[in-house]
């Protein structure tokens, strides 16, 4: 069991048998709602446009001429329906033991119909496939795209310009210069591909290059990644009801799950991540599949593992995929020191047990829109409280001494076992040590917030005031940044301003006493004080050569006029520091 609250929030909800297995055999043509917009509303299959799937009256393409040209415009077209006379608006054509039907408003970038045109040219089938297609069905936006073909890496790389082929699996990157869309600069061409058993549970013994795409599709793993979209043609194929599961945000493998699992397990992992990025629900055979075969992670390398759970942890809602993970067993082989914190309940300030506390966390920092650093701070800041914590008979609660301290080397482990890059282990480990650096904000000193700024790294400061506002979410406080919480904030900017000191000039003590050959005393001090006022005006004067100059000019006075120059100076510094810190105070209404 989950702690309290947090069950029903997950995408394996408690729906009867028949909605869970799937949808029924027949459904209708049916479209993503969305609000009516004058003069371009899309149609329905079987609406008014089906006089436009012939050339229009006016010479526009059907699409175009029933203002379905953007992505906006399309509907789903099921499989199961009874054909349609020909020239309807979802055509029926034969695949295979399958069909294919005509759809509308699709929008497919043109460095996506580029690369399909140009392989049809040369007398290949040329196929947008997998997640891209399916977000398109969706009516949302391809996070990355890949077209599948019947022509070989060889003839890939002949027909484009700019290639790169490195792998095994006959995938060619065509490069798209100058492509506005970082997820175009390179499209992913793979030819349809036959895979044999897989003896490890990770990779296909052999790839081969099949001949057909419905050989193609059977490989892939679930239904809604198995439809394939013809750019030129503007048909879907759909050989396992792909476009049902969408219309009721079902994932289902294809296939048996069992085989699918065993064949590569990470397949596990990536349905839980799947689901939660565009927030479906597991079918029951899949999510029954996936616990019995979660022990098949192990063989996982852990590159692979990391890969997806950072696609959970940047999701929109990755509460909900470590939720759902946990439920179907498969979070232990990620991280089991993050479900160590179930039911281990906290003190008076927290509302939640660890668990849900350091969840509600990480969902904050997703919420914000946070980097992944940022994110996985919150998720393991207070990972170490199930194993530091002890009653307090003097306080008569718990205590979690050091779990900041012990937090910081378990979150390292973490990551190091995942395999992440060195730089954001440190930094995570950094950010997990110093949380706790709060204290009473009417005795915590400027020397102080100076610690923790060398200690975390200026360059990470304000990432740690982002991690405090996570625990505070997940403690189920209302504010992120309440007084305290800004009075903080305005301390580091004090302590990190530039200083307004002698300190910051390009030369120093030793520089004058050289260039002016005077003795160590009073005069060095008046001497770089009277430079001070100078920059202070104008900071374009702190350059060495300006400096020495005047050094030379100021040497040459009497005591009592460089000592008046010298007080000018110290008065000017201290009235510019009080106007500083002001403005910093103000700007985090703060006193």
């Amino acid at each position: 069991m989950l702690a309290s609250g947090i069950e029903r929030r997950s995408h394996v909800p408690n729906l009867p048998r028949d909605r869970r297995a799937g949808p029924p055999e027949r459904r209708s043509v049916g479209r993503v709602p969305r609000p009516k917009a004058s003069g371009d509303e899309p149609r329905v299959a079987g609406e008014s446009c089906r006089a436009h799937t012939s050339k229009s009256s006016n010479g526009r393409s059907p699409a175009t001429a029933c203002g379905t040209s953007g992505r906006e415009g399309f509907f789903y077209v099921d499989i199961t329906e009874k054909p349609r006379p020909e020239g309807g608006p979802a055509g029926r054509a034969k695949f295979g033991n399958a069909v294919k039907y005509k759809v509308m408003g699709l929008k497919i970038p043109k460095e996506i119909s580029n690369i399909t045109d140009v392989l049809e040219n040369a007398g290949f089938e040329a196929y947008i496939v997998g997640g891209c297609v399916r977000d398109l069905l969706r009516r949302d936006i391809p996070k990355d795209w890949d077209i599948t073909t019947n022509a070989t890496p060889e003839k890939i790389q002949k027909l484009f310009q700019k290639t790169f082929y490195e792998n095994d699996y006959g995938t060619v990157g065509v490069v798209n210069e100058g492509a506005e869309d970082k997820t175009l600069e390179i499209v992913e061409v793979t030819p349809y591909r036959l895979e044999g058993k897989y003896s490890n549970k990770r990779h296909p013994d052999s790839v081969s290059f099949g001949k057909s795409l419905g050989e193609d599709l059977k490989r892939r793993d679930f239904t809604v990644n198995a439809i394939a979209y013809s750019v030129s043609k503007g048909h879907v194929v759909d050989l396992y009801k792909g476009q049902n599961d969408i219309k009721d945000k079902i994932i289902r493998t294809v296939g048996g799950p069992n085989e699918r699992f065993s064949e590569d397990a990470l397949r596990m992992l990536r349905a839980a991540r799947i689901a939660t990025e565009i927030g479906f629900t597991i079918n029951r055979d899949t999510e029954k599949a996936i616990q019995n075969n979660a022990y098949l992670l192990e063989k996982i390398s852990k590159e692979r593992i990391r890969d997806e759970f950072v696609k959970i942890v940047m999701s929109d809602k990755p509460m909900d995929g470590i939720i759902l993970a946990h439920k179907l067993g498969i979070l232990k082989y990620v991280t089991h020191e993050t479900e160590a914190g179930l039911h281990v309940k906290q003190n008076g300030d927290h509302i939640y047990d660890v668990w849900e506390h350091n969840l509600r966390a990480v969902q904050h920092s997703a919420t914000r829109k946070w980097p992944l650093h940022v994110r996985l701070a919150a998720l393991f800041h207070d990972v170490s409280k199930p194993e530091t914590r002890r009653w307090s008979d003097e306080k008569k609660d718990w205590t979690f001494y050091g779990h900041d301290v012990v937090g910081s080397r378990v979150t390292k482990k973490i990551l190091e076992r995942l395999k992440f890059p060195v730089k954001l282990i440190d930094t995570v480990s950094k950010l997990v040590r110093y949380h706790l650096f709060f204290s009473d904000i009417e005795k915590i000193t400027l020397s102080a917030v100076r610690r923790i700024v060398k200690n975390v790294g200026p360059e990470n400061v304000w990432d740690l005031m982002k991690v405090r506002a996570c625990d505070r979410i997940g403690m189920g406080r209302p504010k992120e940044t309440p007084y305290r919480l800004r009075k903080y904030e305005s301390m580091i900017e004090e302590a990190m301003r530039s200083p307004v000191s002698v300190g910051m000039l390009k030369v120093d003590g030793a520089k004058v006493m050289e260039v002016t050959h005077e003795t160590p005393g009073p005069r060095i001090g008046y001497i770089l004080h009277a430079l001070l006022e100078d920059v202070l005006d104008d900071p374009d004067l702190n350059s060495e050569e300006y400096l020495i100059k005047k050094t030379l000019e100021l040497s040459k006075m009497s005591d009592r006029d460089l000592r008046a120059l010298g007080e000018a100076g110290k008065e000017k510094k201290e009235g510019t520091e009080a106007e500083e810190i002001k403005k910093i105070r103000d700007r985090h209404w703060v006193k």
